[in-house]
């Protein structure tokens, strides 16, 4: 039955993302008087088979997909011209329905680094348990076992490619292997990972904090609803204007519509959207919104500033004739016999590829001696400034993709395999701000500033000839795929292509040229990408120091107006991002729990899903 139509609500939230659903579902469950608003701009992801079947998330990257937002940035001479596209959830659950579902956390030290108050990992640790249900191990310290997220390996293993990988990385590349390298601190040991629970589905914020929730009416989702800006009397947020989505709802009426909130809104959209909303409703800087003839309601020059990534690099192989992966799954129709046989078995009991994310196996890689020399002068500073005297951070994370990655919808049928590695802590930092065009319509100015500063591409460089050598190890190694590597010049010792089967274990490396080494800075600079880990764009900091939010999440300058996603982040996190939103969703809710006497701690609970 559909819920009555409400005009105002206690708290309404901008953005249905992971964060917003964590938040929005803590405080319904722990009073569900609360009248709660979720306005978002994609469409229900509830039970659909693109967001719960785990081989599917290569889908939302098509260019035709309307469940991801297309971020075209600026043309960057860093990037040999190139304009970056970054994409970011449009639906229900935001990133948790669409992502790949790869279960890293951070070290601890990274909250603690932030330097807001009641942020230390300290304070965070209960709510990194709370927010999981670890089904790896049992016993282990630093997880939690009762909590709405469900970690595991999944219901399906995929052959023995990914115990390839790790032997060849415990015995070639000379690094430990353990079952939890999530635990908070350790890095430079190889292990297995996923976001998956035991049934087989997508664990995600939508099913598990809101969905199962449905029979709160005073619960509600709005869906294709775009906030364009929030409505203030004097400076207190007391609600939202919003229209029909034009992507997601391109033939509803466009006319603008205003919901009142009586006690909080909570904008709630990502890196480009809630700067976006902040811009748009009159705070920002002042230049700009003078440009956008937009009235400043508070000068905050950090909005928009401060946007960071991880880099990201798919580089494909070929892998032996009968290596089981997951291109087919990844691309093949309903009616392909692979998909249909699958299909059956996943609908059984969850065990078949269906369940698969294709991407198992990681090493949070920090270079040892050898390394750092071989990687050079340009990332010594660097490196002394701020990974020698931190052991827990790692500098990449290095994985393999059982499958082509990034290339797969490109190659011909086959079987395929790529490394996958991506910068943790980059230096570079851009910007995302709104722009009106020369026919006064809204648009992005996005400068995403990848590879800005010269140090960023060195752990690239290594990646690439690091990954390759342990992937031509391997026994399902077939080669490179010409395409997605380097063009090397003619009689190179690197030139790349299809071969018969792997070197041996003791073979010595590829030596690489000075000209081997342009290809490759070349190669990176053209095809280095976002790792769809936006934040930063809402810095939790100071206001002195472009900070947007202060350590409760209320923005600076106005009142009952709080931000809370991964554009609060004042620095980068050393892991995949959905962790951290979900942690930010419950830290968020647990502060505003308490500015409205709602409930403690101990009386926090979720309604256990029954999907």
């Amino acid at each position: 039955m559909p819920h009555p139509i409400i005009s105002e609500f206690d708290i309404i939230f901008a953005g249905g993302g992971s964060t917003a659903c964590v938040v929005a579902g803590r405080l319904a469950a722990l009073d569900p008087s609360l009248t709660i608003l979720i306005l978002e701009g994609g469409q229900h992801t509830l039970n659909q088979a693109a967001h719960v079947q785990p081989c599917k998330f290569p889908r939302h990257l098509a260019p035709t997909s309307t469940t991801m937002t297309f971020n075209v940035g600026n043309p960057s001479p860093r990037l040999n011209g190139r304009a970056p596209i970054v994409p970011c959830a449009h639906c229900v659950g935001g990133g948790s329905s669409v992502n790949a579902m790869c279960y890293t956390r951070g070290p601890a030290s990274d909250f603690d680094d932030w330097g807001a108050e009641g942020w230390e990992s300290k304070n965070l640790f209960p709510l990194m348990k709370k927010l999981e249900t670890y089904e790896v191990q049992p016993d282990r310290p630093t997880h939690g076992y009762g909590g709405p997220i469900k970690v595991s390996p999944g219901g399906c293993k995929l052959g023995t490619i990914f115990e390839e990988f790790i032997h060849v990385g415990t015995t070639y590349h000379k690094r430990q292997y353990a079952e939890d390298t999530d635990d908070l601190q350790t890095c430079n040991t190889y292990s297995m990972r996923r976001y998956i629970g035991a049934t087989g589905r997508r664990s995600d914020a939508a099913h598990h904090y809101v969905y199962n929730q449905a029979h709160n009416a005073n619960l509600q989702i709005w869906v294709g609803k775009r906030v364009k800006r929030v409505i203030f009397q004097d400076k207190r947020a007391v609600g939202v204007e919003f229209t029909s989505d034009p992507v997601s709802c391109p033939d509803a009426d466009q006319s603008p519509s205003i919901v009142k909130a009586s006690k909080l809104v909570v904008i709630s959209t990502g890196a480009f959207g809630s700067p976006a909303i902040l811009e748009r409703s009159g705070i920002g800087a002042e230049a700009l919104l003078k440009r956008c003839n937009i009235k400043q309601l508070v000068d905050l020059p950090g909005v928009g500033e401060n946007y960071q990534d991880h880099n990201l690099v798919f580089t494909p192989y070929f892998a032996a004739k009968g290596t089981v992966t997951m291109d087919p799954l990844y691309l093949g129709e309903e009616s392909d016999v692979v998909v249909q046989k699958n299909l059956a078995q996943w609908k059984i009991d969850g065990k078949s590829l269906i369940a698969q994310n294709g991407s198992d196996a990681k090493i949070k890689w920090r270079p040892d001696d050898d390394e750092l020399k071989a990687m050079g002068p340009a990332f010594q500073p660097r490196w002394k400034e701020f990974f020698q005297d931190r052991p827990d951070k790692p500098v990449a994370l290095f994985s393999l993709c059982a499958g082509g990655g990034g290339y797969s919808r490109i190659l011909p049928r086959g079987s395929y395999m790529a490394a996958n590695y991506f910068t943790l802590y980059p230096v570079s930092a851009g910007s995302v701000h709104i722009k009106l065009d020369e026919n006064g319509q809204e648009g992005i100015d996005f400068n995403a500033g990848f590879l800005d500063d010269p140090s960023d591409i060195v752990p690239l460089i290594f990646g690439y000839k690091k990954l390759r050598e342990i992937i031509r190890r391997m026994s399902s190694y077939r080669g490179e795929v010409p395409m997605g590597h380097p063009h090397f010049p003619q009689g190179s010792a690197a030139v790349c292509g299809e071969t018969t089967g792997p070197v041996d274990l003791n073979a010595p490396d590829i030596i690489y040229t000075a000209e081997d080494d342009d290809a490759i800075d070349r190669y990176l600079r053209e095809h280095v990408q976002t790792t769809w880990h936006s934040l930063g764009t809402c810095a939790m900091k100071p206001r002195a120091d472009q900070g947007v939010i202060d350590a409760r999440l209320n923005v600076y300058g106005v009142t009952n107006l709080k931000v809370a996603d991964m554009s609060i982040a004042p620095i980068n996190v050393g892991t995949n991002t959905y962790w951290t939103a979900l942690l930010i969703g419950e830290k968020a809710a647990m502060i505003i729990a308490d500015e409205l006497g709602i409930g403690s701690q101990s009386s926090w609970k979720i309604p256990q899903s029954r999907l």
